[in-house]
């Protein structure tokens, strides 16, 4: 016998009508694919939605053939829609309060900093979809906060790979209820001088960001509200090395 411990996160958070649970199989260790399947066995009218989550064991994305043992976590949740310890300051983090930019900037430059890239996402209130306004009233972001922490890590990490001469990197994500106009991220990256990837790092950031991230938003309008998931299916070379 063994026990898992389950985390699922929005739209399959609200199927199954809590957030966490255990499941109990009876064999010693079992696949990601075999803990799937009595997820599904035990809450068969989100059949669908589980068997099309992605999956992570201990805070990693796993896949259909990895090893589950007694005692693990294993999170199924939608697509989503940290330092490496060198000299240059790393900030990555989820925030329940507002974004001081200005704070932020600060915390990324050092004397040889000549410029810095901001990308800041926003609340938008109204959004054109195929020639039809829709209006959002607010949105509430969650995060599976653990891994999106180590996730964010990695993020900051590819970046300092691809653009060794970006000095400062923040990540900084927004949880919670989020008003229109509302700031709900900040990616910055600072460097010596304009043309030594500040840009190409800050829209690589936020891109990566989306792909491999743990956060989801839903959105709510007057006309009701939903979980608003991506596309992009994680691949063994998402995980860290």
């Amino acid at each position: 016998m063994m026990q898992v411990r389950i985390l699922l996160f929005a739209t399959l958070k609200e199927l199954a009508g809590t957030n966490r649970l255990t499941l109990t199989m009876p064999i010693e260790t079992a696949t990601v694919t075999d803990v799937r399947q009595a997820l599904i066995a035990q809450y068969p009218n989100m059949a669908a939605n589980v068997e099309a989550a992605i999956s992570a064991v201990n805070q990693e994305y796993a896949f259909p053939g990895d090893t589950v043992k007694d005692g693990d976590e294993v999170a199924f949740f939608p697509p989503v829609s940290g330092g490496s310890g060198d000299e240059y300051p790393v900030i990555f983090k989820l925030a329940a309060e507002p974004i001081d930019t200005d704070e932020l900037i600060k915390a990324i430059t050092i004397p040889a900093t000549g410029a810095v890239c901001v990308f800041s996402g926003m609340v938008r209130g109204e959004t054109d979809q195929d020639g039809k306004l829709l209006q959002t009233q607010h949105l509430e972001y969650e995060a599976y906060e653990p891994m999106a922490l180590v996730k964010m890590q990695q993020v900051a990490d590819e970046i300092r790979e691809q653009w060794p001469l970006v000095q400062g990197i923040a990540i900084v994500q927004r949880v919670g209820k989020l008003e229109v106009g509302q700031n709900t991220i900040l990616i910055a990256c600072s460097s010596g001088h304009r043309d030594q990837g500040c840009f190409e790092a800050a829209r690589y950031g936020i891109d990566r960001l989306k792909e491999i991230v743990p956060v989801w938003k839903k959105e709510v309008g007057k006309d009701g509200a939903s979980w608003v998931e991506g596309h992009y299916l994680p691949t063994p070379d998402d995980t860290q090395s």
